[in-house]
């Protein structure tokens, strides 16, 4: 098999499986429908379960200082082919759990599901789907935006380097077993939540806590040496 088979087959998005966002901070995307991306999951390795599976490697809650709360799933995708499993195919999916509307706080009961589905789609990027839609604007919802007036009071779209869904992968497994030190990073860069930070913040601590391990280990196997 080449290597671009799999990819080839997945980049393509039918038209009635696509939705254009009318409204809200994601106006202009492209809203996928999840059922699609189950079809050609099944289609490609086989029904649930038995060709793919998906296993929830951890979900928690952010708060951000406007008082929305977000929720977060993190998965692992596995795919057989050849009749071999795949390593993981890491996704990390998020939705809003309390948001503010018209000034008032509204939670939803579906904040995790929603998680889980993004998650299940930012794994399935990495195998290819929808890569027509994602290379066609170059930018995901992780590539936050901002409406900001130009001098004719119109409104354009600000488009900022945010960080990447590998990179909050990356993170929140150095930080898994210490979210005060996670809290400690994200206050330092100013941000209340993993989302909100830059891609350059990001990737120079993943820099920095890599090369740090890197010496911890080199110093450990020396003195092994030693001994």
């Amino acid at each position: 098999m080449n290597n671009m088979d799999i990819y080839n087959r997945f980049r393509e998005v039918p038209q009635e499986a696509k939705r254009t966002i009318s409204a809200g901070n994601l106006k202009g995307f492209t809203d996928i429908n999840p059922m699609w991306r189950i079809k050609k999951l099944t289609e490609e390795f086989g029904v649930c379960g038995i060709g793919w599976y998906t296993e929830i490697t951890d979900k928690w809650l952010e708060t951000g200082a406007d008082g929305r709360t977000a929720a977060f799933i993190q998965i692992n995708l596995y795919v057989k082919v050849d009749g071999e499993w795949s390593k993981p195919i890491v996704g990390v999916g998020g939705s809003m759990f309390v948001n503010i509307f018209k000034g008032s706080q509204t939670s939803s009961d579906e904040a995790f599901k929603m998680a889980y589905t993004d998650a299940i789609s930012i794994a399935c990027k990495a195998l290819g789907m929808a890569a027509d839609v994602y290379y066609e604007k170059d930018r995901t919802k992780y590539n936050a935006f901002e409406n900001v007036a130009d001098n004719q009071d119109t409104k354009k779209e600000k488009v900022s380097e945010y960080i990447t869904e590998k990179q909050i992968a990356q993170l929140m497994n150095f930080y898994r077993n210490n979210q005060e030190k996670l809290k400690k990073f994200l206050d330092k860069c100013g941000v209340d939540n993993i989302v909100q930070l830059k891609r350059l913040d990001a990737q120079a601590q993943i820099d920095r806590i890599e090369a740090a391990e890197k010496m911890k280990e080199a110093k450990a196997n020396g003195q092994a040496g030693d001994a």
